[in-house]
């Protein structure tokens, strides 16, 4: 099935489809029927990690489609409790075989715990060496991607990060595009914990554009220049999900303005400022930990 989905330039050139599937607490079946059918609906995007403990299942899955590796970007992440230079090499490789991937798209530090320096030492080297196509950062605050900066010779390509209406994160959006980092939008639906999608703000909209609510939220994110990796486990959702391209489909300055005016700094997710969190994350390899 061709797809419409816009792609983005990364400040090195390399282009990532703005929409994605992330694949974030699905078991290993879950993975291969929603990569399965992703892929069949037009997906080219597949958002995993290493702390996910499904690589193995998303790289079969990817297999059984039969759709050639050059046609896909495929994003994984290192996670808290790797750090330092050898061990990050010894984490990439341990995921690219789990993949079954002769390279990555996209390779990002999970989290800002502490020593992150050293595993973008080594993300640099991988990345010379044409193993990843493009490295980013993900939960990372302005002050986070400053600190790595002193020591870096490459800039983050990416900062995936907890981003939707209730989250609007407008400060780091903007301090990223400032600084040509492409902003990645985890959890673009706020979760099944803010429902945002239940807004009547977001309902009214949905109302007059004849879409979903949630095509409304991803709408919004799209309009902002916002790379997004919805997550779901369903058919129907998964393919309404990349439906948000319609050349009628758009949402108003005065719409964006309402959904603007939903942010409330509320998070799904832990704050990346969170020290405690931060430390525990590097006590457990997985999310079955």
């Amino acid at each position: 099935m061709a797809t419409n989905i816009p792609y983005i330039e990364l400040a090195n050139g390399v282009t990532i489809p703005q929409v994605g599937l992330g694949v974030f607490r699905m078991d290993d079946q879950q993975v291969l029927d929603s990569v399965k059918w992703a892929i069949e609906s037009g997906y080219r995007h597949i958002d995993t990690a290493s702390f996910y403990d499904n690589e193995e299942a998303v790289g079969k899955a990817i297999k059984a489609t039969g759709i050639d590796r050059k046609y896909l970007f495929v994003t994984s992440k290192v996670w808290n409790d790797v750090r330092g230079y050898d061990e990050t090499i010894t984490q990439f490789n341990k995921s690219l075989q789990k993949l079954n991937m002769d390279y990555l798209d996209l390779y990002l530090i999970h989290w800002p715990a502490a020593g992150f320096e050293e595993n973008w030492r080594a993300m640099e080297d991988l990345y010379k060496q044409g193993k990843i196509r493009a490295i980013g950062v993900s939960n990372f605050k302005s002050h986070h991607i400053e600190q790595l900066m002193k020591s870096a010779t490459i800039a983050p390509m990416v900062d995936q990060i907890e981003t939707h209406p209730y989250l609007q994160e407008n400060d780091l959006h903007k301090y990223l595009k400032e600084h040509h980092i492409v902003h990645e939008s985890w959890s673009p639906l706020g979760g099944g914990i803010n429902k945002v999608i239940d807004n009547p703000v977001i309902k009214e909209i949905a109302e007059n554009h004849q879409k979903s609510p949630a095509q409304i939220v991803l709408r919004w994110h799209i309009q902002r220049g916002e790379v997004i990796i919805p997550k779901s486990t369903h058919e129907s959702r998964i393919k309404e999900n990349i439906d948000l391209f319609d050349y009628h489909f758009r949402l108003s300055s005065d719409e964006m303005e309402q959904i603007a005016k939903l942010d409330c700094d509320k998070r799904v997710g832990a704050d990346p400022d969170d020290e405690e969190f931060l430390k525990k994350s590097t006590t457990f390899s997985t999310q079955n930990d």
